[in-house]
C-alpha cells in the first residue's frame, strides 16, 4: 500500500530526528519565504472563536502555595492552596451557571460554531455543559485535567506529563464519544514533550504556540502535528479582565485586528483566534461586544469560522503548497 501524505511526512521526520534530540521542534520560516496560503472555498481569513470552559480545583490539601489562577482574580490577595477561595472560585463558576448559556444562546442565533476547550474536570463536574456543546456539533478540545494543574509542573518528568494527557484524553473519549483531534494546554503552557505525546495518541493539532498567523508543521518523534496558533492578545482576559478595556474599546480592538488580517488574507490566508471565557465575556455588560464582533465578521465575505480540526485536517493535505519540505529561513 502506498503511504498517505501523513505517513510520507512521518518518514521524513525519521531522518531529521533521533531520540537524543528534542522530542519536538519546528523550523523558523519567515513569512516572505512561504508560498501563498489558500484556504478552502477562497476564504481569506479563518476565524476561531475559542470558548474556554474551564474548571479549577477548589483546594489541594496541604498545599500552602496558592493555586494557579490562570488570570486576574476578581478579589485580589491569593489564599493558600489548601483554603477554598469562595469569592474567586464562585466568580469563575458564574461562567458555568450563567455565562456559558448566555454565549450559547447568542451563537445559536448567529449560526456560528465555536471551538470549545474543556478540562477533564469540566467533563466530570459539568457534564451538562459538555452535552449541550456536543449536541450542537461544536468542537471540543481537551485542555488538561484541571485548569490549575499546568503541564509545566511536570517538566523533567515526561512520564507523569504523559499520564495527565492520557487521563484527559481517556475521559474525553468516554464523555464526548469520539477521540480528540486537537489540544490546547491550560494557560497555554506545555513542554517540548507535549506535541510528541499528542501525536503518539493520534491528535493532529497542537495549539499552544503564539508565534504565527498561519498553520505550520511541528516535527515530533512520532511524526508531524499541525500547529494551529493561539492568540493571547485577542483574548477577553487580556482585553477586559486584565486590560480594563470598555466594551467599545474592546470591540474597536477586535475590528482593527480583523481588518488587518482580512486585508492581508487577500494575498495569503490568515488565522484570527478570539479566546473568551464564560465568566468574563459572559457577563451581562460584556456579551454585547461578542455579539457585535460576530455581526461585523459575518458582514464580510470569504470568512471561515473554522474549528481547529478542520484547519489541521486541511493543512496536512496541503502544507507542501504553503511551506515546501526543507524550507528554512535560518540558513
Amino acid at each position: 500500500m502506498e503511504a498517505g501524505p501523513v505517513d510520507k511526512i512521518a518518514g521524513r521526520q525519521d531522518r531529521y530526528m533521533s531520540d537524543e534530540e528534542s522530542p519536538s521542534s519546528y523550523e523558523y520560516v519567515a513569512l516572505p519565504d512561504r508560498r501563498p496560503l489558500r484556504f478552502p472555498n477562497g476564504a481569506r481569513l479563518a476565524v476561531i472563536l475559542t470558548i474556554n470552559i474551564e474548571y479549577w480545583e477548589k483546594s489541594r490539601p496541604g498545599q500552602k502555595e496558592p493555586l494557579f489562577t490562570g488570570g486576574p482574580m476578581t478579589i485580589p490577595h491569593a489564599l493558600p492552596g489548601d483554603v477554598i477561595d469562595t469569592a474567586n472560585w464562585s466568580w469563575r463558576e458564574y461562567g458555568q451557571r450563567i455565562g456559558i448559556w448566555r454565549i450559547i444562546d447568542l451563537l445559536d442565533k448567529a449560526g456560528v460554531k465555536p471551538s470549545c476547550t474543556v478540562n477533564g474536570l469540566t467533563m466530570v463536574e459539568r457534564r451538562r455543559i459538555i452535552d449541550a456543546v456536543n449536541e450542537r456539533g461544536w468542537e471540543l478540545v481537551p485542555h488538561n485535567w484541571a485548569q490549575n494543574d499546568l503541564l509545566t509542573y511536570y517538566a523533567g518528568k515526561p512520564e507523569e506529563e504523559r499520564a495527565v494527557i492520557k487521563r484527559t484524553l481517556d475521559k474525553y473519549r468516554e464523555v464526548v464519544g469520539r477521540p480528540a483531534r486537537a489540544w490546547l494546554s491550560s494557560a497555554i503552557r506545555g513542554t517540548a514533550h507535549t506535541p510528541a505525546f499528542l501525536k503518539e495518541f493520534g491528535l493532529i493539532a497542537y495549539c499552544d504556540y503564539l508565534n504565527d498567523d498561519q498553520p505550520y508543521l511541528i516535527r515530533t518523534r512520532h511524526g508531524p502535528i499541525v500547529c494551529v496558533p493561539y492568540s493571547n492578545d485577542i483574548n477577553d482576559f487580556n482585553m477586559f479582565a486584565r486590560g480594563g478595556m470598555s466594551n467599545s474599546s474592546g470591540l474597536e480592538t477586535l475590528k482593527l485586528c480583523f481588518d488587518q488580517l482580512y486585508a492581508e488574507g487577500a494575498e495569503t490566508g490568515r488565522i484570527m483566534n478570539f479566546g473568551v471565557h464564560p465568566h468574563v465575556i459572559g457577563q451581562p455588560h460584556r456579551i454585547g461586544a461578542l455579539r457585535e464582533f460576530i455581526e461585523y465578521a459575518n458582514s464580510h465575505k470569504d470568512v471561515w469560522f473554522a474549528s481547529r480540526e478542520e484547519i489541521a485536517s486541511w493543512y496536512l493535505k496541503n502544507h507542501e503548497s504553503h511551506i515546501p519540505p526543507g524550507t528554512s529561513s535560518s540558513r
